[in-house]
């Protein structure tokens, strides 16, 4: 990619660690408000973690009305790679543009601890240079973490491949312990943990590179 720009809703307080982390991948980033409207200078996009609008209502309900929100859906449309992290997750499925929803974990608790993952599917922007079955250690933090969906999305999921990561010891209730997706086209993936913290083993973890690299790395998929 030659551009990524980091959408900023007010609240969002992981822009800047996803602009160093695709830094250190030789990646430009910029940080975009979320008032714009033309995202076409982009060839990436990433929603970053947070709490977008203070989480009103519930995390993303706000800032899936927000005015780039219609551009990230016609960039998403064209194929451009969309990443949703964290909170990214919960405004993508509050905008429709991934199904279903985040809930808050089992037990109520605000999750803050690295995380075992297990790549599901290598049929997504985020995933599609690991091979299945590669063990992924990512941070987590979030309080509303668990995904949810009804029985006829989590089958068409699963019967299309786009359920990408899974939790290896599910932390949040999450169902089928279900850590990230995908659209059917595989270039808007949401995930809950964070890779853009764990790109050093001296903080960790570097497992992190691995994701983030194959997210520059795509091209527009459909279009």
């Amino acid at each position: 990619m030659r551009r990524v720009g980091v959408l900023v809703f007010p609240g969002s307080n992981c822009e800047h660690d996803v602009v160093r982390a695709l830094g250190e991948l030789d990646t430009p980033a910029e940080l975009v408000w979320h008032s714009a409207t033309d995202l076409s200078a982009y060839d990436g996009l990433v929603l970053p973690g947070g709490f977008a609008h203070g989480d009103y209502l519930r995390p993303g309900a706000l800032a899936r009305f927000s005015p780039v929100m219609a551009s990230v859906a016609d960039a998403a449309a064209s194929g451009v790679p969309v990443l949703g992290i964290c909170n990214g997750f919960q405004v993508l499925t509050e905008a429709g543009l991934l199904p279903g929803a985040l809930q808050q974990n089992a037990g109520l608790t605000f999750i803050s601890e690295p995380t075992a993952l297990r790549v599901a599917s290598t049929r997504s922007v985020l995933t599609r240079t690991t091979p299945v079955g590669t063990r992924l250690v990512i941070p987590i933090n979030h309080f509303s973490g668990a995904y949810t969906c009804d029985d006829a999305t989590y089958d068409e999921l699963v019967a299309q491949d786009r359920i990408v990561l899974r939790y290896e010891d599910n932390p949040n209730g999450s169902r089928g312990d279900i850590a990230g997706i995908a659209n059917a086209a595989g270039n808007v993936v949401g995930l809950m943990p964070h890779p853009e913290r764990a790109m050093s083993t001296l903080l960790g973890s570097a497992d992190g590179r691995e994701l983030l690299a194959s997210f520059v790395g795509s091209g527009v998929l459909v279009g």
